[in-house]
């Protein structure tokens, strides 16, 4: 298939156990790309806003209201993204007409995982829009493993199985992607993210039913969205339960190995411990950091921990809130809760 170009909150619900690391759905090509010895330069983006649409904080009084969820809109080179789509069904809606975002005007939807607080708003969204334009939010990039069982007490708990088949009736279309794959010239979905530091952050309560087995529930789709900038690589994340480090890692050996210009979204570091956070600290300070936009499951105290820890100011990192953003070429705007 041609490449296109252009509910129970588990979060909340999940316990961060980790120890300190050790040192109709189409199907996307499984060969994990990777830049050759001599390969062309990646193609670098030269606008970038990220505009935060669910989070639990709200930024300003009259503009939007804060749930536990994630989704960002993503608008890069005259293209537009939907990464996530918050938790409760008319969230996002809402937000984005009270900040004046047309959702209308997106063909494409990234989702991170399947849990119901990144995939709550799909349906309602999709159908909200489609008689506007009949493609907007159409098409769904997802990584392999995404609707794979997720047994529990005789019950589903994969909550995007459920609104899958109304999805598609809507004409919408998911892709599959086994491996990392450029969506268009300098924007990288990261597919399924290899997890070489033993970063356990995920519930560790759940089961999944994969291919050879059912096995613990360490959310194996777990995705990320990277974007290559002249100033570094910028990278989206919902809820990170690849663990942000694993996640960054895998960036700079697929896209390229330079500086981390932004992290932005969920990392699910609420319940980390401190010898995790200065670990954490440590290696996104090594990769030269400049801007972190941390929201949903990363936590408040282990924001303002990491910016600490990092060498990260006020003005380079702040909790994100509904409406707040990030601006290429300008960095953060916190708006008035979390300046």
């Amino acid at each position: 298939m041609r490449r296109p170009h252009a509910l129970l909150p588990w979060c909340a619900l999940a316990l961060l156990a980790s120890t300190v690391p050790l040192a109709a759905a189409s199907r996307a090509p499984s060969a994990p790309v990777r830049p050759a010895a001599g390969a062309p330069a990646r193609a670098t983006v030269s606008t970038l806003k990220v505009t935060v649409l669910s989070t639990m904080l709200a930024g300003n009084p009259d503009k939007g209201i804060g749930e536990w969820g994630y989704a960002a809109l993503i608008e890069v080179d005259g293209t537009r993204y939907l990464f996530d789509t918050g938790a409760r069904p008319d969230v996002v809606l809402h937000n984005a007409k009270e900040l004046g975002v047309d959702l209308a005007t997106v063909t494409d939807v990234i989702l991170s995982h399947n849990h119901g607080d990144h995939t709550g708003g799909l349906l309602t969204l999709r159908r909200a829009v489609m008689g506007t334009r009949r493609d907007a939010l159409s098409r769904v990039h997802v990584a392999r493993g995404i609707f794979w069982a997720r047994p529990d007490n005789g019950k589903e708990g994969n909550g995007l199985l459920d609104k899958r088949a109304a999805y598609e009736a809507t004409g919408g279309t998911f892709i599959e992607h086994d491996g990392p794959v450029e969506l268009m010239p300098g924007v990288w979905f990261t597919g399924p993210v290899p997890r070489p530091f033993t970063e356990r952050n995920w519930s560790m309560r759940g089961s999944v039913t994969t291919p050879t087995g059912t096995v613990e529930d360490n959310v194996p789709e777990d995705a990320s969205l990277v974007i290559n900038t002249a100033d570094g690589l910028v990278l989206v994340s919902g809820c990170g339960h690849s663990g942000i480090i694993n996640t960054v890692t895998y960036a700079r050996q697929v896209v390229r190995a330079a500086p981390i210009h932004a992290a932005i979204g969920g990392f699910h570091l609420f319940a980390a411990t401190d010898a995790q956070l200065q670990w954490t600290a440590t290696q996104l300070k090594a990769v030269g950091l400049v801007y972190l936009l941390a929201g949903h499951c990363t936590g408040i105290e282990a924001t303002y921990r990491l910016r600490d820890l990092a060498g990260l100011t006020r003005r380079t990192a702040i909790v994100s809130a509904v409406g707040s953003s990030f601006t290429l070429g300008q960095g953060l705007t916190p708006l008035s809760l979390a300046q």
